[in-house]
């Protein structure tokens, strides 16, 4: 791994710390909150109030109380896009408030690849760090490396080297302290996709039992119980978790209802809602046209871990408002990307397809945003420098940042100032294209020359079950679908654009 230039973040805040506490007094707090693979479709928000005339298609017939309180004082959004649909990419995005190819993301973390988020990119959370903030990360991370530098036990060593030489899971692996933890100074991570079974590291011994940060600990607890207790003990600072004096940015990515979607894997109280007499009944739970009720016939796993989730946000939601810090706490709802439960014949991510592609996104702060469904075509990367903005840090949002500041869009609805975008930019593996709300265009490669593009018209066909390929769009149409691709591949420097993939089509 290549070692960088940056300040290690306990330096930064040091130096900065001491004259900002006056200045951030009045700052608000941050709380960010995602599940992993949580759809669009599964906010029973939806399917209230006649909120479902927003989103494309049937809304699923879920539970979720008290994400349903939360959207009905946000600011909800129904585009926000996942610009690459797959864990580790969102996070980079999420945090830098670039795109994959600037900041070193370009596909999932895993032990055959060396993917890793560059360690001098500034997040969110290196900034507000150097501003003052208090700075918490609970839950999954999948940012760093893969590297077999764990004994047998997990502990981490930092060497291939005996008594290293271990991976502690393909997927993920441990955050150690320095400069890939970007700024976070309360540091508490699960890893590994079994729910009742979560690897933990922390640099908080009492919350893993006496271990040491490195030292894993195996808590044999649902991980959004287990993670949501030490959510709660930070909030109330029951052990110095943090200095109270100061504003805090937390955020929190649970693992469900990402799979696996089993018995064994699901907490099974929130089960029974989604059977009949004990019996499951697809046809009442998949309710949308395109849906494969073979393929996705673990639908009432899913629900029950998406309600799941609900349960543990509310009790955060509620220690918030407890604590009376929801009064001054921006508070945002979303997720990495969402989960096709069987449309298309498919399960999982990582595709263009609406249920993939778009996720749920909601923005809640008392007394400065009022309650709407919002169209903003919202990318990834405008997360991080649109958060900076509504917390009076505009002219902190770092020169490397690709996203847009659209707090002032948010603030007053009757800003002109700021134009909505026309397109949000999809990355797959071997593909880009760009969703425009009516239109969803995309141009599959192989081996850097054209493969095929086809499109979708979502007014028409919502369920997407239309390809229309590229020869049989209508050429006034076509036109200006390249056109606007082209036009994020280049903003964004993708290296689509760089590399003139595709030339011989999109002809850059």
């Amino acid at each position: 791994m290549q070692l960088t230039s940056k300040l290690s973040i306990s330096t930064l805040v040091l130096t900065a710390a001491s004259g900002l506490l006056a200045q951030t007094a009045s700052h608000p707090n941050i709380v960010i909150i995602f599940p992993d693979q949580f759809r669009q479709n599964s906010l029973g928000f939806w399917s209230k109030d006649n909120n479902e005339k927003y989103i494309q298609g049937k809304a699923d017939p879920v539970n979720t109380p008290n994400l349903d309180k939360l959207a009905n004082k946000s600011i909800v959004f129904n585009q926000a896009m996942s610009n690459f649909p797959l864990s580790s990419p969102f996070r980079g995005m999420m945090l830098t408030g670039t795109y994959p190819d600037r900041n070193g993301l370009t596909t999932n973390c895993h032990k055959s690849k060396k993917e890793h988020l560059n360690s001098d990119a500034l997040c969110i959370s290196d900034v507000l760090a150097t501003e003052g903030y208090e700075t918490a990360y609970f839950g999954k991370c999948h940012w760093v490396q893969t590297t077999p530098v764990f004994d047998t036990n997990g502990t981490y060593v930092g060497s291939e080297k005996s008594p290293g030489g271990e991976y502690i899971n393909p997927y993920d692996t441990y955050v150690p302290p320095g400069n890939d933890r970007h700024g976070f100074n309360y540091f508490f991570q699960t890893l590994n996709d079994n729910h009742y079974n979560p690897m933990c590291y922390s640099n908080d011994s009492i919350a893993i039992k006496g271990l040491k940060d490195g030292q894993m600990y195996r808590p044999h607890r649902f991980s959004a119980e287990f993670e949501s207790e030490a959510v709660l003990n930070y909030l109330d600072v029951t052990h110095n978790q943090r200095d109270k004096t100061k504003p805090f940015l937390m955020v929190w990515s649970l693992n469900p209802p990402h799979n696996p979607w089993t018995p064994e894997s699901t907490d099974m109280k929130f089960f029974p809602q989604y059977t009949e007499n004990g019996k499951v009944n697809v046809d009442k739970l998949l309710l949308r046209q395109n849906a494969d009720k073979t393929v996705g016939k673990y639908a009432p796993y899913y629900f029950a871990n998406v309600s799941a989730v609900d349960h543990y946000i509310g009790l955060v939601l509620d220690k918030l408002k407890e604590k009376g810090l929801d009064k001054n706490t921006i508070i945002i709802f979303t997720s990495d990307h969402g989960e096709m439960l069987g449309s298309h014949g498919l399960q999982g991510k990582n595709v263009p397809e609406i249920e993939s592609f778009n996720i749920p996104f909601m923005i809640k702060w008392d007394g400065k945003l009022k309650h709407k469904v919002n169209d903003l075509m919202l990318s990834v990367p405008d997360i991080m420098p649109t958060v900076l903005g509504l917390a009076g840090f505009e002219n902190k949002i770092p020169s490397q940042v690709q996203g847009v500041n659209y707090a002032t869009l948010l603030t007053n609805d009757k800003c002109n100032d700021i134009k909505k975008p026309t397109s949000a930019l999809y990355i797959g593996i071997h593909a880009r294209g760009v969703h425009t709300g009516r239109y969803t265009y995309v141009v599959n490669e192989l081996k850097g020359k054209f493969a095929n593009a086809y499109m979708y018209d979502n007014h028409k066909d919502p369920y997407q079950l239309n390809r229309i390929v590229d020869s049989k769009i209508p050429p006034k149409v076509l036109k200006t679908l390249k056109s606007e691709l082209i036009k994020q591949l280049k903003s964004t420097e993708d290296k689509w654009f760089t590399n003139k993939i595709c030339y011989e089509y999109l002809k850059y």
